[in-house]
């Protein structure tokens, strides 16, 4: 059975609509990446999809059951969630922030187990932070930070991955790295999905890319499929190319400098082209 299924989404805040109909399928063992410009809706989707906000319009069905039927502990065994912003306000070591992840199964389980334990340390180990493990957790980087937080969804053990923006504040090497964990966990069978702003980690990552523009959902596919030079320049509002890949494998994505050109040096901004307007 398919772990989660939206339909029709929609949601409205403020009088806004920030969902539009958004409808998709989340399947075992693979990874989808989740792209498009800013204030998409990507975010927003996130949450309604982990049953963290609750959609105005539209179902969410986790293994065939509506997510609002679910208790916050019976979902927490389900789905694991990265949020796009970090906030921990106490200082614990990194060590018990990772361990917030087993929180559901040690509530359940009436104590701390030698599993719970042995998915910390892999988790630290995956994401190279076990040398932090004891260090309080304000006192790490924004990076360090960011990868102990990936840590904690791992350590979750979860057969569903919500990972919002998992590569923020990251350096090249961890966000391989990062992505490398999370199409290992897609493999062993986990659905998966990562909202991206680098093309270029979704097209070496990803087994589908969803691209969202204006609340909707108007591309959904094959990173063969999505990743084209006409819907990419549409959907961003700039000229994006698509190359061959130097190492012989996928795909490049490369953009024009914000000018379009040479004549970009003279400072002025380039004409906004026509609204995107695809069909779904």
């Amino acid at each position: 059975m398919t772990p989660v299924v939206a339909r029709g989404i929609g949601f409205e805040a403020g009088g806004h609509t920030i969902l539009d109909g958004v409808g998709l399928r989340l399947e075992a063992g693979s990874l989808t990446a989740l792209a498009g410009p800013n204030g998409a809706g990507k975010s927003t989707l996130v949450r309604v999809l982990a049953g963290d906000t609750r959609a105005t319009e539209g179902e969410v069905l986790v293994h065939g059951r509506p997510i609002a039927d679910f208790k916050p502990l019976d979902l927490a065994l389900i789905r694991a969630v990265l949020p796009q912003t970090i906030r921990l306000d106490f200082a614990f070591p990194v060590r018990e922030v990772v361990h917030l992840g087993r929180y559901a199964r040690t509530r359940r389980n009436r104590g701390t187990s030698r599993d719970d334990q042995g998915a910390v340390e892999q988790a630290l180990s995956d994401t190279g932070t076990a040398a932090l493990a004891d260090l309080p957790f304000p006192a790490l980087s924004a990076g360090e930070q960011a990868l102990v937080m990936i840590a904690r969804v791992l350590a979750q053990e979860t057969p569903v991955l919500f990972m919002d923006e998992p590569t923020a504040y990251l350096d090249i090497r961890h966000q391989h790295r990062v992505m490398h964990l999370l199409r290992e966990r897609a493999r062993r069978g986990a659905a998966v999905m990562a909202v991206l702003h680098d093309l270029n980690l979704a097209a070496a990552y990803a087994d589908r890319i969803g691209i969202m523009a204006a609340g909707r959902l108007p591309a959904l596919g094959s990173p063969d499929e999505i990743l084209r030079p006409g819907l990419l320049s549409d959907v961003y509002r700039h000229p994006i190319h698509v190359l061959d890949h130097p190492s012989g494998h996928g795909r490049l994505i490369a953009a024009s400098d914000y000018g379009g050109g040479p004549s970009s040096r003279s400072g002025e901004a380039p004409a906004e082209p026509a609204p995107i307007g695809f069909e779904t």
